[in-house]
């Protein structure tokens, strides 16, 4: 029996931990079996997280905060929560290993997913040609042709990324201007290995067991046409992982989890939540470690309240006074 149990290892997550973890709530960490560290796993320069003057590689930045963590006295367990029971006061968990654990409180924290375009070659040829991951695989297109799509500053930052090891990337945009921040897009019109192809759609994926080229769809006028290329990233932004959540706790019109105001409490006591998993908004490192304190505050003062009311063994119930925008 744990007071807390935080599912989730990114910014979020870690932060919520070492701040329990400093508060003698002696929290367990479930990492996940291959995901640990969370998207800033996958990035990476990062050079606007606080603190670090001259950047600091993503991953490098995760394995800091778990050693912090754990130096507090954080326990962190890779592997999955596979079902989660927030009915009653007492919260369990359910891992994919088939262990079983309860807690008072939980901080779920476990951020988002990369999203896919949808079409049928996209899932077909992942691994094969189209990634998610510019850190993970960049180094396997060396001297090749590749594309990214999105017009954010993720996709500026994986087009950038490439261009160490691509001949020439191409970035699909479906409008003729980026999302990106400034910055970005200074650094990424003056790389001369980037071209930009605008008004533009990947609508297939092709090639048999790798990736040979694209069909592109033009926005304005609905023509097609092909382009050669080597490999495809898909950088168009992130979904909140809310799957083991859906119908137990309220979720906004956003599909990210629902939270009382500024503070990480749920619909359901005893449960909190935290980082991107609740911000369709910002979705940084630093909001989301925000996040993370907000939360582990929270559980800190919903404890003590149990203690003060002899932690009666009573079914939890909905906050009341939901936003209409809230949905189960």
């Amino acid at each position: 029996m744990r007071q807390v149990i935080i599912i989730g290892s990114g910014p979020a997550g870690y932060t919520a931990a070492i701040y329990a973890a400093r508060a003698n709530l002696e929290p367990l960490l479930i990492a996940s079996s291959v995901e640990a560290g969370g998207e800033l796993m996958n990035t990476t320069e990062v050079e606007n997280f606080p603190g670090f003057p001259e950047g600091i590689m993503g991953p490098d930045l995760m394995t800091k905060m778990q050693e912090q963590a754990e130096r507090f006295g954080t326990e962190v367990v890779y592997d999955d929560v596979t079902e989660v029971d927030f009915s009653g006061r007492v919260k369990k968990i359910t891992l994919g290993s088939g262990a079983t654990h309860e807690a008072d409180a939980i901080v779920y924290a476990t951020g988002s997913a990369p999203r896919k375009i949808g079409i049928e070659g996209e899932a077909r040829l992942s691994g094969h040609g189209v990634s998610y991951c510019a850190t993970c695989d960049g180094f396997f297109f060396r001297e090749r042709v590749i594309a990214v799509v999105g017009g954010g500053d993720s996709a500026m930052e994986e087009a950038t990324f490439l261009t160490k090891f691509a001949s020439k990337v191409y970035v699909i945009h479906r409008r003729e201007e980026l999302r990106a921040s400034k910055i970005m897009q200074e650094r990424a019109f003056a790389n001369e290995k980037i071209e930009f192809v605008w008004n533009s759609a990947v609508v297939d994926v092709l090639g048999e067991d790798a990736v040979t080229g694209v069909v592109l769809e033009d926005t304005t006028d609905g023509s097609r046409r092909e382009l050669p290329l080597d490999g495809l990233f898909v950088a168009i932004g992130n979904d909140p992982r809310t799957h083991l959540v859906h119908g137990t706790l309220d979720l906004t019109e956003h599909g990210t989890i629902w939270v009382d105001g500024r503070s990480s409490r749920t619909s359901v006591p005893g449960v909190f939540a935290a980082g991107d998993v609740i911000d369709p908004t910002y979705r940084q490192a630093v909001t989301a470690a925000g996040s993370g304190t907000v939360a582990a505050l929270d559980v800190e003062h919903y404890l003590a309240s149990l203690a003060d009311a002899g932690a009666p063994a009573v079914d939890a119930s909905p906050i009341d006074g939901l936003p209409e925008a809230a949905v189960a």
